[in-house]
């Protein structure tokens, strides 16, 4: 925390927790899982380092899978945005709306800037003209007006991007498994379950090791839909 130049109460503010459990966390108490990993990103540095008695639960994942949240809800804003800080050449985002990004302006502003910076960024989302934006909808509970209003106001929320350079987003047709959020080499995979909205789902933390590795397959699976959607224009 010293070397981050970060204190309890700042730590508590990103966490959204109260002082006083940063507090027994400094006192010895061991956090739950999405705390330590919340806290390992906010200091950019290994889980295992602020906990060691917690290694060999973070050694049973496979290799490449960092950590998992039980929920999308369940990941601190504050790792979204660290996740997107931290790019330095690549950021790539697959929805169908990304609609809590969008609507994060401390998130659009780190686009913005990686952009001007020479970060590639590209941002894909669902057609809110075809038919599977209504489907995913009507699968979620919501029902397909609201998912189609969804899109459109994240294309709105997102429409500052689309003139910059370094900035190209397009709309897929796609019936879309996950939604994937990837930073260079760091991938944040919410999975999608039938019948549930998206930030009820599990999110997987991932990092890219290998061309064999499950981040490989994501960023692939990426690539197959960006090259066959459609720009969208201004």
């Amino acid at each position: 925390m010293a070397a981050a130049r970060l204190n309890s109460t700042d730590v508590a503010a990103a966490l959204a927790v109260d002082p006083k459990t940063v507090t027994r966390w400094l006192q010895g108490r061991v956090p739950y899982p999405r705390h330590r990993w919340a806290v390992a990103d906010l200091l950019h540095v290994n889980e295992a380092d602020l906990w060691p008695e917690a290694a060999p639960r973070h050694q049973a994942l496979a290799d490449g899978i960092h950590a998992i949240y039980p929920h999308r809800w369940a990941v601190p804003q504050t790792v979204w945005r660290n996740h997107f800080d931290n790019a330095r050449e690549e950021i790539d985002i697959l929805a169908y709306s990304a609609l809590f990004l969008a609507e994060d302006a401390a998130i659009l502003n780190t686009l913005l800037e990686g952009a001007e910076a020479g970060v590639k960024v590209r941002i894909l989302l669902g057609d809110p003209e075809g038919p599977e934006v209504a489907v995913r909808g009507t699968d979620e509970g919501i029902g397909a007006e609201v998912m189609t209003a969804r899109v459109k106001k994240a294309l709105m929320l997102y429409r500052p991007l689309a003139n910059v350079n370094g900035v190209e987003i397009r709309l897929h047709r796609t019936v879309l498994y996950n939604s994937i959020y990837r930073a260079d080499d760091e991938l944040l995979v919410n999975a999608h379950a039938y019948g549930s909205p998206a930030a009820n789902a599990p999110v997987m933390h991932l990092t890219r090791s290998d061309h064999q590795g499950p981040a490989a397959t994501y960023i692939t699976s990426f690539n197959h839909i960006w090259n066959s959607a459609q720009s969208h224009g201004t």
